[in-house]
């Protein structure tokens, strides 16, 4: 395993598989303990607008998903407490009207979008150095918010009714933790792309969540699991040939697949 590292595409993908196994232990935690996988796949989709917009101006792609995911997070939340509708209906509103919004913009754009395919399907095989600071400080931001959020967002995840009772913020800390979420997306992008982001979300978590009641333990499990799961199928897209983002989301459905099973009989 250890030749591989000789190249420096496979140094920065060893790296990128660590910093979104962060992201996606740390966050995926609520996502799925909050029951907003779904929320998940409406932001992920939602920032494929984003991706169009930046080929469209001529930034970086990931760069322009970032106040695009936002704005797309505060908007399902917003929808969803204060217009009353549906949490579904929400979704389903602005996960069409960003891809639409990225079709668009990629329509208009002058030329070819020559990495689109990874943006939709994420390559970590193509992660520049360049997305790897961006991946790690937005890593940062979320650890930050979330050490400081952690005793509210526990609360809100459990109990929203009880929360408000107590004085608890709930409206503000709901769109802070999809606002956290937004940022997990836009670091997985380049990794599994819009369209798989959910799966690193939602099931290293998943997976931990069947061993430990702690959310503590769950986020740590998550993390590690993620960091090995992920660099797994890093490997066998590199040995075998195969699309790096597809390839890692299948390894993590085998585990949960094989996890499920050995709590069920053992």
């Amino acid at each position: 395993m250890l030749e591989f590292l000789q190249y420096e595409f496979m140094q920065n993908a060893f790296i990128a598989a660590v910093l979104v196994s962060v992201a996606c232990g740390i966050v995926g935690t609520y996502v799925v303990v909050k029951k907003i996988v779904s929320i998940s796949g409406g932001i992920s989709h939602a920032a494929f607008g984003g991706i169009g917009l930046g080929y469209l101006i001529g930034i970086n792609p990931v760069i322009a998903a970032i106040p695009f995911s936002i704005l797309s997070a505060i908007s399902i939340g917003l929808i969803n407490k204060r217009i009353k509708v549906s949490e579904d209906a929400a979704i389903g509103i602005l996960w069409t009207t960003g891809m639409a919004l990225g079709v668009i913009f990629i329509n208009l754009s002058p030329g070819f979008a020559p990495d689109l395919f990874s943006y939709l399907f994420g390559n970590i095989l193509t992660v520049p150095e360049s997305d790897l600071y961006l991946m790690l400080l937005l890593d940062l931001i979320i650890l930050l918010v979330v050490f400081l959020f952690r005793r509210e967002f526990l609360a809100i995840s459990f109990d929203e009714e009880f929360s408000k009772a107590i004085g608890i913020r709930v409206e503000f800390l709901y769109l802070l933790l999809l606002c956290i979420v937004a940022l997990s997306v836009v670091v997985l992008i380049k990794v599994v792309g819009v369209i798989l982001v959910i799966a690193l979300l939602s099931i290293p978590a998943a997976i931990s969540n069947q061993y430990t009641s702690s959310i503590n333990r769950v986020m740590i499990y998550s993390v590690l699991l993620g960091i090995l799961l992920n660099i797994s199928g890093l490997l066998l897209s590199y040995v075998f040939n195969l699309a790096s983002g597809a390839t890692i989301v299948i390894v993590l459905g085998i585990a949960f697949i094989i996890s499920s099973i050995v709590k069920r009989y053992w």
